[in-house]
C-alpha cells in the first residue's frame, strides 16, 4: 500500500463526504488527495451550496480541471435559498445531515454502482458528523464505512460524555459569566483518559448564533453512532494525545490516528507522480499580498489573528480586540472576514487605524498554513478550531487561546495545560487582558518557553507524518484491512 499503482480494472474507489463546512471540507480533501496517492478512484461529494461557493472561490475550473479518477460530485442539502456566501444556519444543517441528505446521498452511491465508467465502490469515507447520512447508505449496499473526525482525540472522548454531565448533576455553561466562576470550574473527573478537566473545558455551544437543543442532541446522537464504522479516522497524531487515544481504542472498533493531514499530503506534494496541486478547498477565496508584508519582518515579531470561518464577534468585542493589538506595540496580521461581526459590518475605531496603520496588516482570508510557517510569525491567538491548531502546532508556533464553541475549549485546554504551547484569554475580552497576554506571548519568558516547547511538538508532528511515521502506518494498515474485504 506504500504506493500508487492499481490497474484501472482494479483501482479501489472511495467515496469522500464531508459534513459541509470549510474546516471540514479542508481536511476530508487532504484525506481523499493521501488515498488518490495511494491509487484509490475518488469521489468528492459536496453540497450543491458549497459546491457553488468554491466555484466562486477558486474558479470555474476548480472541478474540470480534475483527473479522470478525481472527480467532484454533489448532493442537495435540503434547507431553504439563502445569501450565496453566507454561513448556513449550523442547528438548520445538523437537521439536514440527520434527515434530508440521506435519501440523495443513497440515490448518488446508487448511480455510482450503475455507472461501468467507474470502478465499483470499495468504501465510503464519512465525515463522522454525516454519519446519518452516510451509515444507512453503508448497509444497504453493503460497503463500509470509514469516519473521520476532523477534531481531536481529546475532543471526541468529550463529546462522547457530553450527556454524562447530566447524570453526573451537571449542566452545560449557559454564558460567560459561568467560564471562570466556581461552577465553570467544577471538576469533570471521571472521563476516561482525561485529566484535569473541569466543567469550562468540555465542549460548549453558548457563543454559538442559533444555537440550540437541535445541535447538542445531534453532537450527542452522532458520538453515540461511532460504532457503525468498520474503522474510525482521528485526525491527530499518537504522540500528541496518547491517553485518550489509548481509552478510545477500548470503547471504538479500530481508532486510527492519522495526522497532520497536511504534513502528509505536503510530503507526497513533492513527489513527481503528485497530480493534484491544483486542488483547493477553500470556500473563501484566498489572498496572498500578507505574505508580501510578513517578508518585510523580522523572525518571530508578528503575531497572526484568525478567528476561522464560522466564529462570529460582537462589535463591542471587536473593538476590545481591536485596541488590545494597537496598546501591545506588537506588529500583526489580522485575518477580518466581512461577516466577522455578527449581523453587523465589521467597522474598526478610527483611534485603531490611526495608531496601526505602521504595524498591522488586515487581510481577508490569507493561506493559513503558509502564514503560520513563514519566519516573521511569532504568535498566533486563535480561536482553537482543530485545523488551525494542528497547524500551529505542526509549525512550531505557540498560541493566545480564545475558544468559542464546540470542541475549541477542550482543544484551548489541551494547547495550555497539557501541550504547553498557548495562554487562555478570559472569555470576557477587555483591551488590557489581550494587550498584556500579546506582549507576554511575543516577548515575555512564557513565550519563550512556549515557543520552545511547540518546537518538539513540531518535530514529533513531522516524525508522524514521515514516511515511516506511526500516521502513515496506520493510514496503510487501515487501507490494506479495507481492500482485503
Amino acid at each position: 500500500m506504500s504506493s500508487p499503482g492499481f490497474e484501472s480494472a482494479t483501482k479501489p474507489h472511495a467515496v469522500c463526504i464531508p459534513a459541509p463546512a470549510q474546516s471540514h471540507i479542508g481536511a476530508m480533501l487532504k484525506l481523499a488527495k493521501l488515498l488518490h496517492h495511494k491509487g484509490f478512484h475518488i469521489s468528492f461529494v459536496n453540497t450543491e451550496f458549497n459546491h457553488q461557493r468554491l466555484a466562486r472561490a477558486q474558479g470555474l475550473e476548480f472541478a474540470s480541471g480534475t483527473l479522470s479518477d478525481f472527480q467532484f460530485l454533489t448532493i442537495p442539502d435540503g434547507l431553504p435559498p439563502s445569501d450565496k456566501d453566507a454561513i448556513q444556519d449550523i442547528p438548520m444543517l445538523c437537521d439536514s445531515m440527520r434527515n434530508r441528505m440521506v435519501g440523495p446521498f443513497s440515490d448518488l452511491v446508487s448511480s455510482l454502482g450503475s455507472n461501468p465508467s467507474v470502478p465499483p465502490v470499495t468504501c465510503i469515507v464519512s465525515d463522522g458528523f454525516m454519519t446519518f447520512t452516510t451509515s444507512p447508505a453503508a448497509s444497504k449496499f453493503g460497503i463500509p464505512l470509514i469516519h473521520l473526525f476532523t477534531i481531536p482525540g481529546c475532543a471526541l472522548m468529550a463529546l462522547k460524555h457530553l450527556r454524562g454531565l447530566g447524570e453526573n448533576g451537571l449542566a452545560l455553561l449557559t454564558d460567560e459569566s459561568q467560564l471562570m466562576s466556581g461552577y465553570g470550574n467544577t471538576p469533570v473527573d471521571w472521563i476516561p483518559g482525561m485529566k484535569n478537566m473541569r466543567l469550562r473545558h468540555m465542549p460548549n455551544f453558548h457563543r454559538l448564533p442559533g444555537s440550540d437543543d437541535t445541535f447538542f442532541n445531534f453532537i450527542a446522537d452522532t458520538t453515540d453512532r461511532i460504532s457503525d464504522a468498520m474503522a474510525t479516522i482521528v485526525h491527530t497524531f499518537e504522540a500528541l494525545e496518547p491517553d485518550v487515544l489509548h481509552a478510545l481504542s477500548s470503547m471504538i472498533p479500530r481508532v486510527c490516528a492519522v495526522g497532520p493531514l497536511h504534513l502528509m499530503v505536503d510530503r507526497i506534494a513533492r513527489e513527481k507522480s503528485f497530480t493534484l496541486k491544483h486542488i483547493e478547498c477553500n470556500l473563501l477565496e484566498e489572498h496572498d499580498e500578507c505574505l508580501r508584508w510578513l517578508d518585510s519582518k523580522e523572525p518571530e515579531s508578528v503575531i497572526y489573528v484568525n478567528f476561522g470561518s464560522i466564529a462570529f464577534l460582537t462589535h463591542q468585542l471587536l473593538v476590545e480586540f481591536a485596541m488590545g493589538l494597537a496598546n501591545s506595540d506588537q506588529y500583526f496580521l489580522w485575518v477580518l472576514r466581512p461577516d466577522a461581526v455578527d449581523g453587523d459590518t465589521a467597522i474598526l475605531p478610527e483611534e485603531f487605524v490611526e495608531e496601526t496603520q505602521e504595524r498591522g496588516f488586515l487581510s481577508g482570508w490569507c493561506p493559513q498554513e503558509r502564514v503560520l510557517y513563514h519566519p516573521s510569525i511569532g504568535g498566533f491567538l486563535t480561536h482553537c478550531g482543530w485545523n488551525s491548531t494542528i497547524e500551529s502546532v505542526s509549525a512550531g508556533v505557540p498560541m493566545l487561546c480564545w475558544p468559542c464553541f464546540a470542541d475549541q475549549p477542550t482543544n484551548c485546554k489541551y494547547i495550555c495545560d497539557d501541550w504547553g504551547v498557548g495562554l487562555e484569554m478570559d472569555g470576557n475580552v477587555k483591551r488590557d487582558e489581550v494587550e498584556r497576554l500579546v506582549r507576554e506571548l511575543m516577548e515575555g519568558e512564557m513565550g519563550k518557553k512556549m515557543r520552545s516547547k511547540a518546537m518538539e511538538w513540531k518535530k514529533s508532528a513531522e516524525q508522524a507524518a514521515g514516511v515511516e511515521g506511526s500516521s502513515s502506518v496506520n493510514l496503510d494498515k487501515l487501507l490494506d484491512e479495507v481492500l482485503s474485504k
